[in-house]
């Protein structure tokens, strides 16, 4: 199978899981309407005072993390390959009378679509098994940063998708091959119990891949940081802390579940 009928595959999935996670506790829409903040403790302290600064959220799903940064004072721009999506989020930016800018476009054809410059490029969770080739998602993010611009990612580690739910056996490779990672994606990762059953297709993202496709397009690690904790309750023996991040109950070997880079446009 060709990469673009993977992609194709992957689009209708999120176009579906746009329309269920809409309706999830998980993502309380009705709860961030009135003012819940959607953005977690890591990538706010990382990229601090954002009021003034443009950014693009690559990979922003129905919104709510760019009107996040928008509501900080970020002149935010969101971009998903999902025209749902995208839908959605136009609504809840209007709902909300901000001013963010929403973009239907893949990653890679993003630079065919906006011709424009930002302080800040930023990412998160559940992002990188998506994409194909982590070197062209590199000069991406490097075409689209000023000279001296921040670009921060929060991810899951790729040491927690080794495992499967029961955390009892390594089910998943570390390292990508020449082929995608087949799943049966029932529900959604908001709502398991949903009444949705779709193939994906994900690549994994060794971290060395995730490194050097930053180095290589001209980004400065700043700062690696890895967390034994994680925003989605993704094994089944997790408990959720008061700071609303998941661990593991036995903390005596955890592995490490998140990760997160900063980086600068040299």
């Amino acid at each position: 199978m060709k990469i673009s009928k993977y992609c194709a595959n992957n689009l209708e999935l999120w176009d579906n899981w746009a329309e269920i996670n809409y309706q999830t506790r998980e993502y309380d829409v009705e709860g961030f309407l009135k003012g819940r903040e959607a953005l977690y403790p890591i990538e706010l302290k990382a990229l601090g005072n954002v009021k003034g600064k443009s950014l693009l959220h690559l990979q922003c799903h129905f919104g709510q993390d760019t009107l996040s940064w928008a509501r900080l004072g970020a002149r935010a721009t969101g971009v998903d390959f999902s025209a749902k999506a995208i839908e959605m989020a136009r609504g809840l930016n209007d709902c909300l009378k901000l001013d963010a800018k929403f973009i239907r476009s893949d990653v890679y054809d993003l630079p065919k679509k906006l011709n424009k410059k930002f302080d800040i490029v930023f990412t998160s969770y559940g992002v990188l098994c998506w994409l194909y080739d982590l070197d062209k998602w590199g000069k991406v993010i490097s075409g689209f940063l000023k000279k001296g611009g921040t670009f921060f990612i929060s991810e899951f580690h790729p040491f927690m998708i080794l495992f499967d739910e029961e955390y009892k056996k390594i089910s998943y490779p570390y390292f990508k091959g020449s082929k995608p990672i087949v799943e049966i994606c029932k529900g959604s990762y908001a709502d398991r119990k949903a009444n949705f059953v779709h193939k994906s297709y994900e690549w994994p993202y060794p971290l060395s891949d995730v490194i050097n496709a930053l180095v290589s397009n001209g980004l400065r690690i700043e700062r690696m940081e890895e967390y034994p904790f994680t925003v989605w309750n993704y094994y089944r023996d997790m408990k959720k802390g008061k700071d609303g991040y998941w661990r593991m109950k036995d903390q005596k070997n955890t592995i490490p579940l998140m990760f997160s880079i900063k980086a600068t446009k040299e």
